[in-house]
């Protein structure tokens, strides 16, 4: 597996889509800051899997990367196949690229990437990766069932989240996802951490992110909101302290406060 791997990796990266390996038989990112530590050079690229059997290999959603469909199978708990069916026969997935069978017998479903944010219809069971996101792709494995290309085509165009939220869900026309956060406006951040999906594995960098911002502008009182958010969320107090430490250190405003306590603490 380490062979293809690699080449799958080295493959996207040439197409200038940035990836990061994830912890074998797991999405958990394998790499310190996840998936902003996602890169499309060949050096870094070969280091991570040359050696390395076993581990997972992601692709970082939105532009230059893809925009992915995620079309969930939760089993009793119900699946997205019918919300899908209805997207198919309204000729929203016409620009799709490739299909990719998942581990739980869902589907990913490959666009051209845009700066569209990432959102989730829980009940049709979808979720939308594009900017500040990221997903497994073959030959990765979870559970020892691999992700499986089912078609591809060299076509592509790109899926409009909007219209996919106003044929499915009319009534609600907002999305989900990284805020640009402009300099000395950050207060929006910790809503957004705090919708989150509780189930998604990008929680982590999400706060991680979003701390980043908040550090940048040195916002004390952004991070501790930020640290709530994460609370509620579904992080625990640890996940959340080091988080946010490593957010300071990486911007550079790692000085101690309040008697030196973290902003998580």
């Amino acid at each position: 597996m380490t062979d293809a791997t690699l080449r799958q990796a080295l493959a996207f990266a040439a197409c200038g889509w940035p990836v990061l390996p994830c912890q074998p038989g797991q999405k958990i990112p394998a790499t310190r800051h996840g998936y902003l530590d996602a890169t499309t050079d060949t050096q870094q690229i070969t280091a991570w899997f040359g050696g390395r059997p076993g581990w997972n290999l992601a692709v970082v959603t939105g532009a230059p990367g893809p925009d992915v469909l995620d079309v969930d199978q939760h089993g009793p708990a119900g699946n997205g196949f019918p919300a899908f069916s209805r997207l198919l026969a309204a000729g929203l997935l016409d620009g799709a690229s490739t299909y990719i069978r998942t581990p739980s017998g869902g589907l990913h479903v490959y666009f051209t990437g845009s700066d569209q944010r990432n959102a989730h219809l829980a009940v049709h069971h979808l979720d939308f990766r594009s900017a500040g996101g990221y997903i497994l792709t073959p030959p990765s494995q979870v559970g020892g069932r691999p992700y499986q290309v089912v078609s591809h085509r060299e076509a592509s165009a790109g899926l409009d989240w909007g219209n996919v939220t106003g044929l499915l869900e009319p009534e609600r026309q907002t999305t989900v996802g990284p805020p640009r956060a402009q300099q000395g406006d950050v207060s929006h951040l910790a809503a957004w951490v705090a919708a989150l999906a509780p189930d998604s594995h990008n929680r982590n960098d999400g706060l991680f992110w979003a701390a980043c911002r908040a550090a940048e502008v040195g916002d004390e009182t952004v991070l501790a909101d930020l640290a709530a958010a994460a609370s509620s969320a579904g992080l625990s107090d640890r996940e959340i302290a080091t988080t946010i430490r490593s957010a300071r250190r990486t911007t550079g405003h790692a000085a101690e406060h309040q008697g030196g306590r973290e902003a998580a603490s």
